[in-house]
């Protein structure tokens, strides 16, 4: 342990955990948490972080193989951000690009359109994911309407897929659980299968990858015809779908994905919310996979978590009805663009730069896959998937059935038993059930073999234990 580290360590005597505890319990609406928890003392309490560690108030260290939530990409305790936003603070804490603009606003939008594929070089900020994807699908709406195109208003994702909570990008998301309590949505929004490829008979197609991937895409075109063309107005798509366990798309997929939005005039989105900013080695994921969407939305690792950002990044097209005259988008956020986020953002996506990260994460991504591969010799793991820094492990009762678990057994694995034992054996991470039960992995994006096989024997040991209780 450096003594940076040990310095961390024990500063966190100084936090009073059960005071701490009771006033959480008393007055803190976790997100995306039971609150039973909370009131039972049972909920870790992070306080410090260093490099690809975070600290307990107890003093007990973890290795973060999630990056907080898919955000750390350049590491914990970045001294340099924090000193960048403490000087932005201090010049200009704050003003709104409504109507106005500031330096960082001008200069992030600069950077991030000479970054982005193709003609996508105008770039609408916000705080975060949820509020991109908002935007993104107010603006495809917008966007068809001035085109003379009032009926050009629904949109298609993938099932299992996760776009955020607002309530336009939760009427885009495919889990059902997760909307029932607040419908009726936003109208229009139409669900088609994703790239499980593990899980691909079940949608029932059998065939290699790479036809799987086709036969995906294809199920897009097969709802726009059913739909109608002329009333679909945008696909919303991750590169790598996070929910349901890290699916890649299949080679050609998004080729023949691109090809299908070009013949009906429908606007492909890059949701990169997660997959942007080193996530799959390249700043934005849609290069990785070989197409050009029409509008991009990101947030996350683009300031590493150390100030809250979002973005859409809109192609010339879309913007040009918006560009003269008296047409307005009523659409904003108070604290999108906002100069200490920005300023943040311009400094991590130096450090980016300066310390090759994405190339970090390209020359050992398929070394972490293979680190993760070998726990395929467990009874529990079904499948690895994933790419770059994002991998999913599928957990099955029955490899060679691929039978999953019921929604009773996935409770007492994954909430009984994993969560809490993967994290007092030292490793931070995601035990997921939006779909089959998943160990979703991202560590920050400066991991190597060392760390891979920090993450894999943790994983080895709490796995093992699971598949005894079988």
């Amino acid at each position: 342990m450096t003594d940076t580290q040990q310095h961390l360590a024990s500063d966190t005597a100084r936090y009073d955990t059960e005071a701490l505890n009771a006033k959480a319990a008393d007055h803190l609406w976790m997100h995306f948490g039971r609150q039973s928890a909370l009131a039972a003392g049972h909920v870790p309490m992070i306080v410090k972080g260093d490099g690809h560690y975070i600290w307990d108030s107890r003093g007990k260290r973890y290795f973060d193989g999630l990056s907080g939530l898919f955000v750390v990409g350049a590491g914990h305790g970045r001294r340099e951000l924090a000193e960048v936003a403490a000087k932005q603070a201090a010049e200009l804490a704050y003003f709104p690009i409504w109507g106005y603009t500031h330096p960082n606003a001008i200069e992030l939008s600069d950077r991030l359109a000479d970054y982005a594929p193709g003609d996508l070089n105008r770039v609408f900020f916000s705080t975060g994911g949820g509020e991109a994807v908002e935007t993104a699908f107010k603006l495809a709406k917008h966007y068809w309407k001035l085109q003379g195109r009032p009926t050009k208003h629904k949109v298609i994702s993938r099932a299992v897929a996760y776009h955020g909570t607002p309530q336009g990008a939760l009427a885009i998301t495919g889990i059902p659980a997760m909307k029932e309590m607040y419908e009726p949505l936003t109208p229009g929004a139409f669900r088609v299968p994703n790239t499980n490829f593990y899980r691909a008979e079940e949608m029932g197609f059998t065939g290699t990858e790479e036809e799987f991937g086709i036969w995906a895409a294809n199920r897009i075109e097969e709802m726009i015809l059913f739909e109608g063309p002329e009333t679909v107005a945008a696909v919303f798509l991750e590169p790598v779908q996070n929910a349901g366990g890290c699916f890649p798309p299949p080679k050609g997929y998004f080729e023949r994905v691109r090809r299908i939005c070009d013949t009906y005039d429908v606007l492909l989105v890059s949701d990169e919310v997660i997959c942007a900013f080193g996530r799959i080695g390249h700043m934005f994921a849609c290069d990785a996979y070989g197409y050009v969407p029409d509008m991009i939305t990101c947030a996350k690792a683009i300031t590493s978590g150390y100030s809250p950002l979002g973005a859409t990044i809109v192609s010339d097209r879309i913007y040009e009805p918006f560009a003269t005259g008296t047409t307005t988008f009523l659409h904003g956020y108070t604290f999108g663009g906002h100069p200490v986020s920005t300023a943040v953002a311009m400094a991590n996506l130096d450090i980016f730069e300066r310390e090759g990260l994405n190339d970090n994460v390209r020359a050992n991504s398929a070394a972490f896959r293979a680190s993760l591969e070998t726990l395929l010799d467990l009874p529990i793991v079904g499948d690895v998937r994933g790419d770059g820094y994002f991998f999913g492990i599928e957990l099955v009762k029955d490899k060679g059935t691929k039978a999953t678990f019921d929604a009773d057994e996935s409770e007492r694995l994954l909430r009984g038993f994993l969560s809490r034992a993967l994290f007092d054996a030292g490793l931070y991470c995601r035990a997921d059930d939006r779909g089959d039960p998943v160990i979703q992995l991202a560590p920050p994006l400066t991991c190597g073999q060392a760390e891979f096989e920090e993450i894999t024997d943790i994983l080895r040991g709490v796995l093992s234990e699971a598949s005894a209780m079988l």
